[in-house]
């Protein structure tokens, strides 16, 4: 008889053990909901230490003459710049190597030496740029200035032989 009762007693024991454990106090240790310490860090970007610039006499003293280049750079293209222009109207209907067309390449040239002599003054004034940084000194506002202009000029002399170009038969 006593294998009669062997599963009844199993299940018996099952059903007892199943009962106790869902009777067991709560310990109290569940994880805390609070934020974590990762969680209250910030991810965002520190705000950069903008760095005065200080006077700086060499850079006072070498923007002056670039000033100047520029600005005799740019009036001197101006000038090419319209001959080349009314040399380009002329040269229109011109065969490419006929004279007229030899005349407005060449006035074309020209244009090119004025734009490199401004671009010159941009190195020069990257040149002095890029000391400063190799030193760790912030950017100095006049020498930024200056060269933002002499850039736009030169932009704006390069799109300008760029459109006097495309009215020219291509050679």
């Amino acid at each position: 008889m006593k294998k009669r009762f062997l599963p009844a007693r199993a299940a018996a024991l099952l059903v007892s053990l199943a009962v106790a454990g869902c009777a067991a106090q709560p310990s109290g240790r569940y994880p805390s909901l609070l934020p974590r310490p990762i969680e209250l860090r910030s991810d965002a970007e520190p705000e950069p230490v903008v760095a005065l610039a200080e006077a700086d006499p060499a850079i006072d003293s070498a923007l002056p003459e670039l000033r100047r280049t520029i600005e005799r750079a740019t009036a001197d293209f101006e000038k090419a710049a319209q001959t080349t222009d009314r040399l380009a109207t002329a040269a229109r209907g011109d065969s490419v190597g006929g004279d007229r067309w030899i005349a407005a390449q060449t006035s074309l040239a020209e244009l090119d030496g004025h734009q490199a002599t401004l671009s010159a003054a941009v190195t020069d004034l990257d040149t002095l740029a890029v000391n400063r940084a190799a030193e760790g000194k912030p950017d100095y506002p006049a020498l930024v200035d200056l060269r933002a202009k002499a850039q736009a000029a030169f932009d704006a002399q390069a799109s300008r032989i760029a459109a006097l170009s495309a009215r020219l038969p291509a050679a």
